[in-house]
């Protein structure tokens, strides 16, 4: 059973693409490991910018750097 835990920033995703991911994951995981979609678990947790470090830095900071420095 395989299960997948995905991290991604609160930034805008759709239901959409969370609904792609899920699916194209699952695809993959058939595809490669003949693994069975019905037994496959995907979790997508969305986490604040605030809440996400990257580089020694707050990944709402390093945007809000990177915004500035255009």
């Amino acid at each position: 059973m395989p299960f997948v835990h995905v991290s991604i920033t609160r930034d805008g995703t759709s239901l959409a693409q969370k609904r792609q991911l899920v699916r194209e994951i699952t695809d993959t995981l058939e595809r490669v490991l003949g693994k069975q979609p019905d037994l496959t678990h995907i979790v997508i947790a969305e986490v604040d910018t605030d809440d996400w470090g990257h580089g020694g830095e707050l990944v709402t900071e390093r945007r809000a750097r990177e915004a500035a420095g255009r």
